[in-house]
This record gives C-alpha cells, sequence and structure tokens, in this order.
C-alpha cells in the first residue's frame, strides 16, 4: 500500500511538473508573439509614419511644381512681351536709321549739287566779262546773287527814252550774251524790265508796267529770232517801279534803276527736284 501511494505521488507530481513546463512555455510564446506584435506594430507604425512623410513630401513637391509652373508661364509671357516691344523697337530702330540715312544722302546731294551750280556759276561769270570787256563797268553790271547770275545792263545802252526798241549797240551786247547762253543749254533766262518812279502815259503805254513789260519781251524777242535761243527756255517779266536798286530822288538813281537784268537760272523743273526731300518716311512721320 505503501509503494502504490509513492507510486501515485510520484506519478501525480511527474505530471504536475510537465504542466508546469509546457505552461511555462507557453507563456514565454505568448510573450514572444506579444514582444513580435508589438515589434511588428511598431514597424508598421513607422512605415505608416514614413509613408505620411513621403506624401506630405509629394505633395510639398507638386506644390512646388505648380509654383513653378505658374512662375514660368508668368515669365514666358512676360518675355514673350519683351520679345515684342524688342522687334517693335528694333524695327523703328531700323526705319530711323533708314530716314537718316535718306537725309544724310539727300544733304550730300544737295550740297553736291549746290557746288556743281556754283562751279557752273563761276565760269559763266568769267565767260560774260570777258566776253563783254569792251563795254563800260557802269554800263553792264554782272553779279552773282541768291545763287543765280544776274546781268544788268543799262537802259541808256538798250533804248532810247521812254522807248522799247533796241539799239544798234544793244544788238551787240544780246549777241555776245546769247552765244555764252547757248552753249549752256540745261540752263533757263529770265529777262526783266525795271524804270525809274516817272509816270508814262503814251498811246502805246499806260504806264511803267507796260514799258519795263514791252522793253523785256523786246529782249527776249532778240535773243529768239537774230541769235536763236530757245524761245521755251525764256521768260519775259515787268517790275515796272517797285524794285529799285537805288533812290529815285535824284537823277543818277533813276538812271541806275532804270535797266534790264537777264537772270540766267536753272531749269525750274531740275530746280525743284533738287528741293524735294526723301520720300522715306518712319511710323509717325509723312511725306517731307
Amino acid at each position: 500500500m505503501k509503494t502504490l501511494f509513492i507510486y501515485v505521488l510520484g506519478l501525480t507530481l511527474f505530471t504536475s511538473c510537465v504542466s508546469q513546463k509546457k505552461y511555462t512555455a507557453m507563456q514565454d510564446r505568448a510573450v514572444n508573439c506579444e514582444n513580435e506584435l508589438n515589434t511588428s506594430k511598431n514597424q508598421i507604425n513607422l512605415l505608416e509614419a514614413g509613408l505620411a512623410n513621403e506624401k506630405n513630401r509629394s505633395k510639398s513637391l507638386e506644390q512646388q511644381m505648380e509654383y513653378f509652373k505658374s512662375t514660368n508661364t508668368d515669365l514666358l509671357a512676360r518675355l514673350s512681351d519683351l520679345s515684342v516691344v524688342s522687334k517693335s523697337g528694333a524695327e523703328s530702330i531700323k526705319k530711323s536709321l533708314e530716314a537718316l540715312n535718306e537725309q544724310n544722302k539727300y544733304i550730300k546731294d544737295l550740297t553736291s549739287n549746290m557746288q556743281r551750280k556754283d562751279s557752273i556759276n563761276l565760269v559763266l561769270v568769267m565767260n560774260l566779262k570777258r566776253s563783254l570787256d569792251n563795254f563800260e563797268d557802269e554800263d553792264i553790271n554782272i553779279e552773282v546773287k541768291k545763287g543765280v547770275v544776274y546781268v544788268s545792263i543799262s537802259d541808256k545802252m538798250l533804248f532810247r527814252s521812254g522807248s522799247y526798241n533796241i539799239s544798234n549797240r544793244a544788238e551787240e551786247v544780246i549777241g555776245k550774251i546769247a552765244k555764252i547762253i547757248n552753249d549752256h543749254k540745261d540752263l533757263d533766262i529770265l529777262v526783266e524790265g525795271h524804270t525809274d518812279n516817272v509816270p508814262i502815259s503814251t498811246d502805246c503805254m499806260t504806264d511803267n508796267w507796260d514799258l519795263s513789260v514791252k522793253r523785256a519781251t523786246s529782249i527776249v524777242r532778240l535773243m529768239q529770232t537774230k541769235f536763236g535761243v530757245q524761245p521755251l527756255r525764256m521768260t519775259a517779266g515787268g517790275r515796272s517801279e517797285y524794285l529799285p536798286k537805288t533812290t529815285n530822288a535824284t537823277t543818277e538813281g533813276r538812271a541806275i534803276n532804270r535797266r534790264t537784268e537777264i537772270i540766267i537760272l536753272p531749269k525750274l523743273d531740275q530746280f525743284f527736284e533738287l528741293l524735294e526731300p526723301p520720300t522715306t518716311t518712319v511710323e509717325g512721320q509723312g511725306k517731307g
């Protein structure tokens, strides 16, 4: 009996011992699982936190991208505006430079033509003075005024007092002048009659206007019919008493004022072409 009791007691103790070990092991496994679970939770939390950070970074980058896109669009628009302004400004500058070049060319051409005209005038004056050197200086005066050549001839050499009939001596003078005029066919001739202020009234003339014009036409007619000057090159005009060279209060003064002037000048169409400004225009400007 005693032996059976000891056997039962030992069996009971053995069984109790095995259960305790299993329990302890299970407890350990439970603790390990709980630790692993906690570790997994921590990893998940870390991953979630990292994902949240990445999302925030991504959102921030998207916001930055939107900002840069907006900024770039604005810059491109402004650059486009600046490009338009620059092109417009460059075109305006180009047109202005072209206009300045045309003006410069016009000035050079005008200066060249003026110098050429001055040279022609000098040749005319020299030829006329050489051709008329046997006549008294007080009867014939040759000079350049206002850019053209004036040959002023006193009426006592050309006409009798109050008459428009040309004297024989006058034909010699007009012939020499006509020869030089025919040598320069690119020039025109204006013949002006001038009187003093002494009134005149005859069957053929009403006043000094008539006398000054008839004296001019007499000279023009002689140059055409006897010396072959082309009529289309000549103009006859009368200035009456209204453009005196000196006072009409003295006999000497009135003698000076009674004169016929032969004015040698460029052809009018060439003269106006010479003065014609360049036609190139820039924005906001019209033809000159």
